[in-house]
């Protein structure tokens, strides 16, 4: 797959053309309105990511890779001359980059990976330095639609033309580079000439399965049928489902996994209903040194997302209480298979996904 800098440009998150900042998709503004953001500081990227402007686990490591370069690049452009100083001060802005979403991998592995990359050429001038903090967060998103485009072709292989798919959240393009995780082998089956039905919970209470994930299929020709969450038992039992695929913003050693809340309830109602369950997600997903689910942090977002957000007036008094996680974690058993670039990995997952860590 040859992946031309054109590629790269046309992704929802990518570098600006002048190369001075990230620019991104301001996907709190999807359906309605296309907004373009663009980022030069550690605050506007924190902001961003800890906003949901820029979300979906490997978006997130994209930004996290572009962004260290465009602070590395302004730190240059300043009273930075010692690549040792630029370290420190990069190691400070990655600290804080990371603290926006606790429960992402993507976003600290990418983060680390620009760091080790510049901790292994302090020796170098400045400038060199920071070429090549360039040339890795190009090859982090390169990597990318690589990886989305390996793991669309293997999840398209556990399904057949005219299946019905149930996707929860969103992990297409905009969360990804090109072709996304969880729905990527939709959108590789329409460009094939393969059609899939997909019903798209909305997932409350951001909406990112409304806001997001029908509209890109939508946009993409796709059969879609939006579903509230509450919807996706029924459509279950009525034998329109054929298989689920979600995404994944962190995979425990043991096959848990964390993504948006809502993802266990969905999997306790496929396995119900006899229905394979599958996550997505790239190799960088899979977190070795978290051994199961519980160890996993959570992150809790602000209540007003469930009172006010979306409505003219908020939908319940002030003083009531809301507990808002972001995510919750499925638990392994309840998981037919992880999906990865690397191939399908099967149960006893403690096993096999430290077998494909181990592949080249």
């Amino acid at each position: 797959m040859v992946i031309t800098q054109k590629d790269l440009q046309e992704c929802s998150v990518h570098l600006s053309s002048d190369e001075l900042a990230v620019e991104i998709i301001d996907q709190t503004q999807l359906p309605n309105r296309t907004l373009i953001l663009s980022l030069t500081t550690a605050k506007e990227i924190y902001d961003a990511i800890k906003s949901l402007a820029v979300r979906g686990a490997p978006a997130i490591g994209i930004c996290a890779g572009y962004g260290m370069y465009v602070l590395a690049a302004g730190k240059a452009a300043g009273a930075v001359t010692d690549s040792k100083e630029l370290l420190a001060q990069l190691e400070k802005d990655g600290a804080y980059l990371i603290s926006s979403r606790p429960t992402a991998v993507n976003l600290s592995w990418a983060v680390k990976r620009m760091l080790k990359v510049l901790s292994q050429h302090t020796d170098l001038p400045v400038k060199e330095a920071v070429d090549l903090l360039k040339a890795e967060a190009q090859a982090i998103h390169r990597e990318d639609i690589e990886m989305c485009y390996r793991i669309a072709e293997n999840g398209l292989s556990l399904v057949k033309p005219g299946d019905g798919i149930l996707t929860h959240c969103n992990a297409g393009p905009l969360a990804t580079s090109k072709y996304g995780t969880a729905t990527g082998p939709v959108f590789l089956a329409k460009e094939r000439g393969i059609e899939l039905k997909v019903f798209s919970d909305e997932t409350r209470p951001l909406l990112q399965g409304a806001r997001l994930t029908s509209y890109e299929l939508q946009k993409a020709g796709v059969d879609v049928t939006l579903i509230c969450d509450n919807m996706a038992s029924l459509v279950m039992k009525n034998g329109w489902v054929q298989a689920c695929f979600v995404g994944c913003d962190r995979i425990a050693a043991n096959g848990d996994f964390a993504n948006k809340i809502g993802t266990s309830g969905v999997a306790i109602l496929a396995k119900h209903y006899g229905i394979p369950f599958y996550t997505l997600g790239p190799r960088s997903t899979i977190d070795m040194d978290c051994p199961t689910g519980a160890d996993i942090p959570i992150e809790l977002r602000d209540p007003e997302e469930i009172k006010n957000m979306w409505y003219k007036e908020p939908m319940a008094l002030p003083e009531v209480k809301c507990y808002n996680p972001s995510f919750d974690v499925t638990d392994h058993e309840l998981l037919t298979a992880i999906v990865t670039d690397k191939g399908v990995v099967y149960p006893p997952f403690d096993v096999n996904l430290k077998k494909i860590m181990e592949m080249e």
